[in-house]
């Protein structure tokens, strides 16, 4: 496994649990809001940590952790991610996958083998958005559509989230996000913030009133919207 990131604690990845992140490289998608650049763009110059190591690091403090984030980039990229995740449950402890929903059968697999407990998967904009949200011209639509489906049957427990940038997200797209995950079990809007490492540039956030007003847009379709990233 291409490990490129190792946070040891976290009580912000993991909702409700005290958790490690490990940051995996490369990703199908460019979107010019990603705040880990380097992780999709030139991931074979990045450092790595060995396997190992972390594995032996999650076993030490497997009696302070509860639970470990799997982010990148995009890990559902990685044929050995089942394998490596079984490896991590064998210590103990719980996982949250994060991912972008284009790999719908890697994602089918790991909820029904029961090797993940938590999902949070990205929704970058609305469907007639999802190019010019994600930098690319076949952004896989059709496999993303089929991961929300899985989710919206509650086998796992979830989250879908969108980073807001005035430049991609509007509130047109807001209430067809609304309309396309209708009855979720909880919708996060990330505010976005400025970035050495974002891949974009150009690019601005939303003010917390302009999020709130979001929220209330979204209220007849999903009962759970929260807003992060902003006081």
């Amino acid at each position: 496994m291409q490990i490129h990131g190792f946070n040891k604690t976290t009580l912000l990845d993991y909702p409700k649990h005290l958790a490690a992140t490990i940051f995996l490289g490369n990703c199908n998608y460019r979107c010019p809001f990603c705040h880990n650049s380097s992780l999709v763009l030139s991931p074979d110059s990045e450092p790595t940590i060995p396997e190992q190591d972390v594995l032996s690091i999650l076993e030490k403090r497997k009696n302070i952790l509860e639970g470990v984030c799997i982010t990148g980039g995009e890990p559902t990229i990685h044929n050995d991610l089942p394998d490596f995740i079984e490896q991590i449950k064998s210590i103990g402890l719980k996982v949250k996958l994060d991912t972008n929903g284009t790999n719908y059968s890697m994602l089918e697999y790991l909820i029904k083998h029961h090797s993940i407990d938590y999902v949070a998967m990205d929704i970058k904009s609305s469907k007639e958005h999802y190019d010019r949200a994600t930098g690319i011209s076949n952004p896989q639509l059709s496999s993303v559509s089929s991961s929300v489906n899985l989710l919206l049957e509650n086998l796992i427990d979830y989250e879908f989230r969108t980073t807001v940038v005035k430049e991609l997200v509007c509130e047109k797209d807001i209430i067809s996000i609304g309309q396309w995950i209708s009855g979720a079990r909880a919708y996060y809007l990330q505010a976005y913030k400025d970035s050495p490492d974002i891949i974009g540039s150009n690019l601005h956030g939303y003010t917390l009133p302009e999020l709130k007003d979001f929220v209330t847009l979204l209220t007849p379709y999903i009962t759970n919207v929260g807003i992060r990233g902003i006081d």
